[in-house]
């Protein structure tokens, strides 16, 4: 079993930058992969980025590549997401997953946070 918890959001101008955290409880975290995914108002929830259980792989969707960094630091059981250059379009709900395969599909991750609010006003 594994608990998320994101935080980190909030309201920042377009240009601006934040990073998020999903703390992880359970001794079992450090052999998840870990998603990021999005989700704006009367929107499905999209894949934001993933990375792998070691570090050793990531992944992003296309508009964040060169402005998001997700990394993870297992010794803390927490995994990050920086974000840079915000623009208006990056505003949703941030919620980070946990997951046994390397998947963009939200259906494949086993546990979410409750998800953190990220709002860019131009």
């Amino acid at each position: 079993q594994v608990q998320l918890v994101e935080s980190g959001g909030g309201l920042v101008q377009a240009g601006d930058s934040l990073r998020l955290s999903c703390a992880a409880s359970g001794r079992t975290f450090s052999s998840y992969g870990m998603g990021w995914f999005r989700q704006a108002p009367g929107k499905a929830r999209e894949f934001v980025a993933y990375i792998r259980w070691d570090g050793g792989r990531t992944d992003y969707t296309d508009s964040v590549k060169g402005r998001f960094t997700i990394s993870r630091y297992n010794a803390k059981n927490t995994v990050y997401l920086q974000m840079n250059s915000l623009a208006p379009e990056d505003t949703a709900v941030y919620y980070c997953a946990a997951g046994r395969s390397r998947s963009w599909r939200p259906d494949d991750y086993e546990y979410w946070g409750q998800g953190t609010q990220v709002t860019v006003s131009s």
